[in-house]
């Protein structure tokens, strides 16, 4: 018998976003990062931060539902780097946020400013990990990002994931009081190019865990197709195929409308786009926009 499916629930100071396995996909914005980025990192080191203006508008111009933002910059302050992105981010638009961070001081600084219920990125099922960032997550009232992976290995194998993945909602839940909700599980996507095999364990370890567990689910979109030809045909198969699985939701770069228009039309065909209204909505936008 499988769980019930859960829902994630995000807010802005005005907009609730809802993350569901019987609702419309989940884009979640991941241009607000600096990590490979070289210009944007001098600019943020000289205390610049107006790229991220041009970030958010793409982003949402795109279609992200959540914008993921992350301030890792090295020989800078992240901590307060985060807080003025997060502030900044919340005055250009009403888009709930995904603070994104692997340093504790930096994620306290960005709860601490943010007005709505946000989405943390991330844990691992490490004890330390868990022991320093949950007791934040449950102070304010945040939901979680959660790797099944520890301090051994990345796993390979399905049933490790899974078991994982019981260890972080058993800690979670119990040890931390955090409702099943409100953790979101990250599979572990892989480089197909790597590894042939990667792309069928992901979709089984998400049907996986969304039968066992019901909690949502998502992923670094593009790291299926890293180092491969043509990445935007492979992540416009690959997460249509993932959604059939049980995703409900992914981090990626919402400026390339092939992946964007797929994961849409997927979203008609699983019957989360009720009547095709939004698929709709979008073409007739689109026929105005070049009248």
């Amino acid at each position: 018998m499988s769980a019930p499916r859960l829902e994630t629930r995000l807010r802005s100071a005005t907009q609730e976003v809802v993350i569901g396995h019987d609702t419309r996909f989940c884009l979640i914005g991941e241009r607000i990062n600096p990590t490979g980025r070289r210009i944007f990192q001098e600019q943020l080191r000289a205390g610049d931060l107006s790229a991220i203006e041009r970030d958010v508008q793409a982003q949402v111009e795109g279609g992200a539902d959540v914008l993921d933002v992350n301030m890792g910059v090295p020989l800078t302050d992240e901590a307060d780097l985060l807080a003025k992105a997060i502030t900044m981010v919340q005055k250009l638009t009403d888009k709930p946020i995904c603070i994104d961070s692997s340093v504790v001081e930096a994620l306290e600084a960005g709860l601490a400013v943010y007005q709505g219920r946000a989405l943390v990125n991330s844990i691992t099922a490490e004890d330390d990990r868990m022991a320093q960032i949950l007791p934040l997550v449950k102070k304010y009232d945040a939901a979680i990002i959660a790797l099944p992976n520890d301090e051994d290995e990345i796993p390979m194998e399905v049933e490790k994931r899974v078991e994982l993945t019981r260890k972080i909602v058993q800690v979670a839940t119990t040890e931390y009081g955090i409702a099943q909700a409100d953790i979101v599980i990250d599979p572990l996507a892989m480089p197909i190019g790597a590894d042939g095999t990667v792309a069928l364990t992901f979709f089984e370890t998400v049907r996986r865990i969304r039968d066992e567990f019901g909690v949502n689910m998502t992923c670094g979109a593009s790291n299926v197709s890293f180092g491969m030809p043509s990445r935007h045909a492979l992540g416009a198969a690959f997460l249509p195929m993932a959604m059939q699985a049980g995703l409900t939701s992914a981090i990626m770069d919402t400026r390339t409308p092939q992946i964007v228009e797929a994961v849409k039309a997927a979203d008609v065909l699983l019957g989360h786009d009720e009547w095709g209204g939004a698929w709709i909505a979008a073409h007739r936008a689109r026929q105005a926009a070049t009248a």
